[in-house]
């Protein structure tokens, strides 16, 4: 799971947990200006496909963490619980698409959709 806040002009993303461990990751600092939207979609999350990991942890319909290249883009995964999960698009970054679990997707879309 991951915690989503907005400090100045960037969004951090601070994994939580043994989350950390498995998805090589404890933090994410990403400028506002590089989200170009937030959404739910669960066509996305679907399939044991995830990517070539570099790094990460995968356990197929378990749980899929840290970085995967996948049809040529560099997506960050941390989900466990699908319907939790949030998929962020990113352009000019490290990342393509953060695809995170997050306690409340609502509210993360409402953060990362809403006036900069």
């Amino acid at each position: 799971m991951v915690d989503v806040a907005i400090q100045g002009d960037d969004v951090h993303f601070h994994v939580k947990g043994l989350h950390k461990l498995w998805a090589f990751k404890s933090q994410l600092q990403i400028p506002r200006r590089h989200i170009t939207g937030a959404r739910q979609d669960a066509e996305v999350l679907k399939g044991w496909w995830k990517g070539w990991r570099m790094p990460g942890t995968h356990i197929p319909g378990l749980l899929a963490a840290g970085t995967f290249l996948h049809e040529d883009k560099r997506i960050f995964w941390d989900v466990h619980n699908a319907e939790q999960a949030v998929i962020i698009d990113l352009e000019h970054d490290e990342y393509d698409q953060l695809i995170i679990e997050v306690e409340d997707p609502a509210a993360v879309l409402a953060l990362l959709n809403g006036p900069a």
